[in-house]
């Protein structure tokens, strides 16, 4: 099924996110399917929570600072390039605050510091940060807008953020469990059930890890519907891309998120190999033709998309415009080749 296929068979997908390896074009692949629902009359918004951002650049626009802003240009079309450093600081915040009420709470006598400093510097603390700053994004502006496109990190840490959607929710549900016992064991000489109750009620611990909970589960419904939620994988014609891509889907398929399909970024178009007497294009060319095969046979029927290699650099409104219309419309000339 080809893009345009997609998006028509498929009204109600509001949430899209593009992921694979460094380098392969994530980010214009989001910003080419951001365009194509704006430009079809969409209000439509483009995520980076990628830690290097590269928004700014490509829209020749600045972006920076969090906020999200209007794309001049192209009506119905925001971005915001989320801030890596301010959601950590604000995660981390939170954090503290609940391991210092879980011990005030439990009546622990112990120094809070080294247990903060244990739970904000594990290596996927950034990860848990950026989910929750996209759980933020879905619930907060899934109410102002039509479409939402994410542009995620790199391969790794795109699959631990999806993964966190449902290791997540096992965390908040023995955090809410162990809250409850411990509020218990405080009461438990009264033999009355409805203090207990009381006390959890008044609790700003429980208060908040049974917020948590529900946003957490809101959230996952959404990322879990293939009604709403598509996740494109980028891939270029070349050996360690494919390869990724294909472990890639078989991480994220284990987890239950909604593939959307594999957009193949750079081909070589077969007139300009033909057209050049430069014999290094025409290797490449010859190569690309091998890996296509490969694309084909392992992934042929998920691809929904090609994006030419441009004779020039993908910056600015008209040339995304250009790769929103390719990704619709766009068919290698020697596909028919490979196909018979």
């Amino acid at each position: 099924m080809r893009f345009r296929e997609l998006v028509e068979a498929k009204p109600r997908l509001k949430y899209l996110f593009t992921g694979g390896k460094g380098g392969v074009g994530k980010t214009i692949s989001a910003a080419g399917i951001a365009y194509y629902y704006a430009n079809n009359g969409y209000k439509t918004l483009l995520a980076s929570l990628n830690p290097v951002h590269s928004l700014t650049s490509l829209f020749k626009q600045d972006l920076r600072g969090g906020a999200i802003k209007k794309i001049e240009g192209v009506d119905n079309l925001y971005a915001v390039e989320v801030e890596i450093d301010d959601v950590v600081a604000r995660y981390k915040e939170n954090i503290s605050r609940r391991i210092r009420e879980f011990m005030k709470w439990a009546d622990i006598p112990i120094d809070p510091k080294p247990f903060i400093e244990i739970a904000t510097t594990n290596p996927a603390f950034q990860e848990s940060a950026m989910f929750d700053k996209m759980m933020d994004i879905v619930i907060e502006e899934g109410q102002n807008f039509d479409k939402i496109v994410f542009d995620t990190a790199a391969v790794a840490n795109a699959v631990r953020l999806i993964g966190l959607s449902k290791i997540y929710g096992l965390w908040l549900q023995r955090m809410i469990k162990s809250r409850e016992e411990a509020l218990s064991l405080r009461v438990k000489l009264s033999f009355r059930k409805e203090k207990v109750m009381e006390e959890i009620k008044k609790d700003p611990l429980m208060a908040d890890l049974i917020s948590l909970n529900e946003k957490f589960t809101s959230v996952r419904k959404v990322l879990l519907n293939s009604d709403e939620t598509a996740f494109f994988f980028v891939t270029l014609p070349l050996s360690l891309p494919i390869a990724v891509v294909k472990r890639f889907i078989k991480m994220v398929t284990a987890y239950d998120i909604p593939v959307g399909g594999v957009i193949v970024n750079m081909v070589l178009k077969k007139s300009v190999a033909e057209a050049t007497n430069n014999e290094y294009i025409k290797n490449q060319y010859q190569q690309q033709l091998h890996y296509m095969e490969i694309i084909q046979r392992d992934l042929g029927d998920q691809v929904v998309s090609y994006i030419p290699l441009y004779d020039r650099e993908v910056v600015g409104i008209d040339m995304v415009g250009r790769v929103a219309s390719d990704m619709l419309d766009y068919v290698p000339e020697f596909l028919p080749e490979l196909l018979t």
